[in-house]
């Protein structure tokens, strides 16, 4: 794993009485890195969504199948932003098993992420691995960011990965703005792999419901319809099934396929 000095102090900014996206999907996955705040307000979630843990791994699962298919495409290269806290089935276990030659970078905002990640990936078997902090609401600066355009090449085709997290940028923030300019930094064959929270199957009393649980989070839920997500994919050559609910994303069974998870995911290539 490449670690710089600036990577290697120990956070300062973990902010604990702040519950963080990132930890709060921590809990839902059944791992132990969240504090109080975390956990009370994924509570608030469960009592009105209890199958909300069986969604996040949904979830993962669509990761791991979109990692692999883009990796068996011949893409070397994975810029995964919002990756939240490190658990088995990570990008660069799952794309390294296809190529051990695959070069990922992890961007998360939170510094917790960076601790775990570090601590995880400090021991041989990683490959090459790159772990920041930065946000993906400002995409300039991780491009710019010189340990980025040191470990991507970007003349070459990029897997860029917003799996989970543009639902929580608001639309005043962009974030077909944001996608836009990600993209247009990679090169032709540049793969775009998404997914984003939804209202689309759940009562409007559950979205109102989840939007308070994330009140006081370091970030908000922006829960979106299909047109909305299908928008993010402007200009890019999608991929069968297209943008679907994120269990029916390339199943790989048929009990796969119908599990819960208020959702939408898609792959789409760059031409």
């Amino acid at each position: 794993m490449n670690q710089s000095a600036e990577d290697i102090r120990p956070p300062s900014d973990l902010r604990p009485e702040i519950p963080h996206p990132a930890r709060i999907y921590n809990y839902f996955l059944g791992g132990k890195d969240h504090f109080p705040a975390d956990r009370a307000a994924a509570e608030q979630v469960l009592a009105f969504a209890p199958n909300t843990p069986s969604a996040a791994r949904a979830n993962r699962a669509f990761l791991q199948r979109a990692v692999r298919y883009v990796a068996g495409e011949g893409i070397t290269q994975f810029l995964d932003i919002g990756t939240g806290i490190p658990t088995a089935g990570n990008t660069h276990e799952v794309a390294q098993q296809v190529d051990p030659g695959v070069k990922v970078v992890y961007i998360d905002n939170d510094p917790i992420v960076l601790a775990h990640a570090r601590a995880l990936m400090a021991g041989p078997g990683h490959g090459a691995t790159t772990v920041l902090q930065a946000d993906l609401r400002d995409p300039k600066s991780i491009l710019a960011d010189p340990r980025v355009q040191e470990a991507i090449d970007f003349g070459q085709p990029v897997a860029l990965m917003l799996v989970a997290v543009l639902h929580f940028v608001d639309d005043e923030q962009d974030p077909q703005g944001i996608v836009a300019t990600l993209l247009d930094a990679l090169a032709p064959g540049s793969f775009l792999i998404l997914s984003h929270a939804t209202g689309d199957f759940d009562p409007p009393e559950h979205a109102v419901a989840g939007k308070a649980a994330y009140q006081k989070a370091a970030a908000q839920v922006s829960p979106r319809t299909h047109p909305e997500v299908l928008r993010l994919f402007d200009g890019l050559e999608l991929l069968e099934p297209g943008v679907v609910a994120v269990p029916k994303w390339r199943p790989e069974d048929a009990e796969a396929a119908e599990a819960w998870a208020p959702g939408y995911a898609g792959v789409a290539r760059k031409g």
